[in-house]
């Protein structure tokens, strides 16, 4: 039986690559919402990261995510993608 390919991410953080569900999407949709997609189904322009409040933070620091998906995210909305990353 032949292996099935693995489809890999590269975090926005730290930079590395990694299995697709190893990593939380962001996800910016046709409105400009900016929201985390913990499931991977969303439909919108993605960005990943790794399940690491360290990789968000450089992440943030860098604003990575802000180039990705090419728009402006709000403190508070890095607030709250930190705690959910923490109780994932």
């Amino acid at each position: 039986m032949a292996e099935r390919k693995v489809p890999l991410r590269k975090c926005t953080g730290c930079g590395q690559m990694k299995e697709k569900r190893e990593l939380v999407r962001v996800v910016r949709s046709k409105e400009g919402e900016v929201s985390l997609d913990l499931v991977g189904k969303k439909p919108g322009r993605g960005a990943y990261i790794c399940r690491d409040k360290n990789c968000l933070k450089l992440a943030r620091k860098a604003k990575r995510i802000e180039r990705a998906l090419d728009c402006t995210i709000s403190p508070e909305l890095y607030d709250i993608m930190e705690k959910e990353i923490e109780n994932d």
